[in-house]
């Protein structure tokens, strides 16, 4: 009898334990999550601000197909320098930038290679500003793509969109996050000159457009 009294009470201890167990962690995972909701109610993170300040247009020519046997196909030509500004709004937050590239985009379609941005990082209420170049050789684009350029073109102003497409951490005290992508779009309007019966838009070199144009910003 004595025995099967015993064993009654190593199980209700067991039982005793395993609760305490389950309150432990339950109250730890609460207090992480009590301690998240501080964190941000007191440091109200905010995703940080671009804007395209100019773009300095070298080279932006349409090429298509002409009348030989073997037609090339619908290519464009693009080089350009953009100034590019980000601001971190946050009082109490740092922002890494990390892996950020830049790219021209007409319609959806990249025309353009990707620029790498350097990596950075930005203090409380900091401004940085990048200076990249741009660069896109005899990019193909789908006939589809060439019509709605030489319609810009006769119109004398085409947009292309900037994008910015990387890695961002935030920094409180010592601590830093884990990292979150960001998006980044800058629409950029470019004006068309020269003779533009000839099927190629051809912007003069270094020709400076001054933007100050904010950008939208995903994080």
């Amino acid at each position: 009898m004595s025995i099967k009294e015993c064993g009654h009470h190593d199980d209700e201890d067991r039982r005793n334990f395993l609760r305490r167990i389950i309150a432990a962690v339950g109250a730890f995972i609460l207090l992480i999550l009590l301690t998240i909701f501080l964190i941000w109610i007191i440091l109200r993170p905010t995703k940080p601000r671009f804007m395209i300040q100019d773009a300095t247009i070298y080279t932006f020519n349409i090429s298509s197909p002409n009348s030989n046997p073997f037609p090339i196909p619908n290519t464009l030509t693009l080089t350009m320098q953009v100034t590019l500004t980000t601001h971190n709004p946050n009082k109490r937050i740092g922002i890494y930038y990390q892996k950020l590239h830049v790219y021209a985009s007409y319609k959806s379609q990249q025309i353009s290679l990707p620029t790498s941005i350097p990596d950075t990082y930005q203090g409380h209420k900091d401004f940085t500003i990048w200076s990249p170049f741009i660069y896109g050789v005899g990019v193909p684009v789908s006939p589809f793509t060439l019509s709605n350029l030489q319609q810009d073109q006769n119109n004398g102003m085409v947009l292309v969109n900037l994008k910015v497409n990387g890695r961002v951490k935030w920094k409180v005290g010592r601590w830093i996050s884990g990292r979150y992508h960001i998006f980044v779009n800058c629409p950029a309007y470019v004006r068309f000159s020269g003779d533009r019966n000839n099927g190629a838009g051809v912007v003069a070199p270094a020709v400076k457009f001054q933007l100050l144009q904010n950008c939208h910003v995903d994080v």
